[in-house]
């Protein structure tokens, strides 16, 4: 009977769960048709962004690359901080990092796997050097000085994703 009871409570508080998250979901908004490769070259650039564009061989696709700027978060002078201090620095840094993503400054970001001094990656998605650094430097783990950032200008092909 005890089982049956924490069966039906299980099963309970995941249908309400499912509900608020359905509840708290932000709308998916209509794809919208697909921006020429003129017109998206034409944003870019009055957005301050440099590209060029190329004929692919294969397919005589235009292929239009943008310029994004890679961080590469290093291991910082400053890594003396408690265990608690440093859990602290670690959530506000994957707030920051959340916050660039949601703003669409930052695509992409990640930890690498090993223990080197180049402890992660992101990738900025904005017009400007100044402005990459100046936003991965507002990161609270660059400010403590637990990391520290080198940034690097990087090309890539627009709307091309990861496989």
């Amino acid at each position: 009977m005890k089982q049956i009871l924490c069966l039906i409570a299980a099963f309970l508080m995941i249908v309400a769960c499912k509900k608020e998250i359905q509840q708290t979901k932000a709308p998916i908004p209509e794809r919208t048709a697909e921006k020429s490769v003129k017109q998206l070259k034409e944003e870019l650039l009055a957005n301050g962004f440099e590209i060029f564009d190329y004929i692919d061989q294969k397919t005589n696709d235009t292929i239009l690359m943008q310029q994004y700027f890679v961080a590469f978060l290093k291991s910082g002078p400053n890594r003396t901080q408690s265990d608690e201090e440093a859990a602290k620095l670690q959530e506000a840094h994957l707030a920051h990092l959340g916050r660039m993503y949601d703003l669409g400054y930052a695509d992409i970001s990640g930890p690498f796997g090993d223990d080197g001094d180049i402890r992660g990656i992101t990738i900025y998605n904005v017009p400007t050097l100044d402005m990459a650094d100046s936003l991965a430097n507002a990161d609270p783990m660059v400010k403590a000085g637990r990391l520290i950032i080198e940034m690097h200008p990087w090309w890539a092909a627009k709307g091309f994703s990861l496989r």
